[in-house]
């Protein structure tokens, strides 16, 4: 395990992005496989294509962007440890995490074919839920990460948090994909009338 951890360290260091675009295509896709067969039980109705656009989207629409603004929070110098973390957190939750949060629901929108107008039904519906329940895992997650996580290991440790994370955003996802379907409704003029 030992040899494993020193050689995932030096490939971050070595190659950041390739080494961190596959970490976030096994977490995404590990957190969809989650999401199908735990929370929704789909056994062998298991949607396949559904586990590979979330790896894609994880490997190739958020780990580039996300390892840069890692790189980007760890030159910032403040003047004590305590500040960098408050700030880098700050930072991170204020910027990024609404960006994160709409990218996801923009890409998988556009990624299963339902295009901006998809997008912008799912971003009305769950965008505010799910950035406050974002704040409510990672504010506490960052902070231990620009506290005690070494800088080339952050993007690893959020990507562990984000296992979890990434199940939620998964059935998210999928509930917004396929939106429970309201009763019918009998229209008032055809209910049957009662005379007392």
């Amino acid at each position: 395990m030992a040899s494993f951890y020193r050689a995932y360290s030096q490939a971050l260091i070595r190659r950041p992005y390739i080494t961190q675009s596959a970490t976030a295509f096994c977490l995404f896709g590990g957190g969809d496989v989650i999401a199908q067969q735990i929370i929704e039980k789909k056994g062998k109705n298991h949607d396949l294509a559904r586990t590979a656009r979330l790896g894609f989207y994880g490997g190739a629409l958020f780990a580039p962007p996300i390892t840069k603004w890692f790189q980007f929070l760890g030159r910032l110098k403040f003047s004590s440890p305590t500040k960098a973390v408050i700030y880098r957190t700050w930072l991170d939750q204020s910027l990024m995490a609404p960006l994160a949060v709409g990218w996801f629901f923009t890409s998988m929108a556009i990624l299963e074919g339902k295009g901006f107008g998809g997008a912008v039904n799912r971003m009305q519906s769950a965008y505010v839920p799910t950035l406050i329940r974002n704040w409510g895992v990672f504010v506490p997650a960052q902070i231990i990460n620009f506290a005690v996580v070494p800088p080339q290991l952050r993007f690893a440790f959020i990507g562990v948090v984000s296992l979890f994370w990434n199940t939620y955003l998964s059935a998210v996802n999928a509930q917004q994909q396929h939106p429970e379907p309201l009763p019918d409704l009998v229209p008032v003029e055809k209910l049957p009338v009662t005379v007392a």
